[in-house]
């Protein structure tokens, strides 16, 4: 009888155990939804700051980094670089976007590049 009495709790020490691993899970699930949906918004940056540099490059104008930099900022990214030198038929742009995780912690950027080709033809 004392052997029954000495395992009293046991299934509160596992439960508590399987709570704490569920909501890690959790956790790190949140991060990873949090980081693909702000890679994906970063690629749309990126795709739209290219795409507003070669318009500008088509009408000859110097202001594709401007334009590039106005439209990563509309989309709720920053431009990093710009590769869009008047006189030239494409636009490289790089953007980053802020992400705020959970599990891994604050303080995380998520990159993307994006590449615009002028076609005259």
């Amino acid at each position: 009888m004392s052997d029954r009495h000495d395992e009293r709790g046991s299934i509160s020490v596992l439960a508590a155990a399987a709570l704490v691993l569920a909501c890690a899970l959790c956790l790190i699930s949140v991060d990873l939804a949090r980081a693909l949906e702000a890679k994906a918004r970063a690629q749309t940056a990126a795709d739209a700051a290219a795409l507003a540099a070669a318009r500008e490059l088509a009408l000859d104008t110097d202001q594709g980094a401007q334009e590039a930099a106005d439209y990563a900022f509309r989309n709720g990214a920053t431009l990093v670089a710009c590769e869009c030198a008047q006189g030239t038929y494409e636009a490289i742009v790089d953007v980053e976007v802020p992400v705020d995780l959970l599990f891994v912690g604050s303080d995380r950027t998520v990159h993307a590049k994006a590449r615009a080709v002028v076609d005259l033809g």
